[in-house]
């Protein structure tokens, strides 16, 4: 199975290849690089898409157009909008809500719905989901908010929490699950909090590595289950 795997930060993805070693191949395909991996009967093509909605869009349309992939799976680091989100707990993201978008004024259709959705949550691969939660016991399903921002205040994670339900927060969730919806490629999200609800950017800049870490066990043993 061809699989293509997004993550957003650069020490985010040392993390994976620290665990999947040298690449059979690299190449920079539109300013992306793409390292292909062979894992059982799997090809992995693992890229760094940079921060944010646009970005990350961009890399799951570059793996889906060029590659073929026949599935993507986004891991990475998560800010938790619960207390029960401690620091470097992983989950698996079971619906998306893209918080900032917002075309009410000209369709009527409700902030942070898209008009051709029923409603504000964007669902991954059930299939993919079931068989995360499988492999990894204790790993627990969330629901993701999604934008084009950092939110560090434990106020503004609270308000997420309150208002969609959502447990994590991130920027680049919605894009890629839009992107990958559209061509018909099933999505998994695989998130490890790296900082808590009265954590922030501090918390994360310390926590990155260990949190990574974490993420890159739980995706280590979906693939191998």
């Amino acid at each position: 199975m061809r699989i293509g795997m997004i993550v957003a930060m650069q020490r985010e993805i040392e993390s994976a290849m620290a665990a999947f070693g040298s690449p059979g191949r690299r190449e920079t395909v539109t300013g992306i690089e793409v390292s292909v991996y062979k894992t059982g009967e799997n090809e992995i093509y693992l890229t760094r898409s940079g921060a944010g909605e646009i970005y990350a869009a961009g890399a799951a349309q570059l793996l889906i157009t060029k590659y073929g992939v026949e599935a993507i799976i986004n891991y990475g680091i998560v800010g938790g909008l619960t207390e029960e989100m401690t620091l470097c707990r992983t989950v698996a993201v079971e619906k998306v809500v893209h918080y900032d978008f917002d075309t009410s004024p000209v369709d009527g259709c409700g902030r942070a719905r898209y008009i051709n959705y029923p409603s504000v949550y964007l669902e991954t691969d059930k299939t993919l989901l079931e068989r995360a939660l499988s492999a990894v016991p204790g790993m627990k399903r969330v629901i993701c908010a999604s934008g084009d921002k950092f939110i560090d205040a434990p106020e503004k994670k609270r308000e997420l929490h309150e208002k969609y339900n959502a447990d994590i927060c991130e920027m680049e969730a919605a894009g890629i699950l839009l992107t990958a919806d559209r061509a018909g490629v099933p999505v998994l999200m695989i998130k490890a909090v790296s900082d808590s609800l009265f954590g922030g950017a501090a918390e994360a800049e310390r926590s990155v590595e260990l949190a990574a870490g974490e993420c890159v066990k739980a995706l280590l043993a979906v693939l191998e289950a």
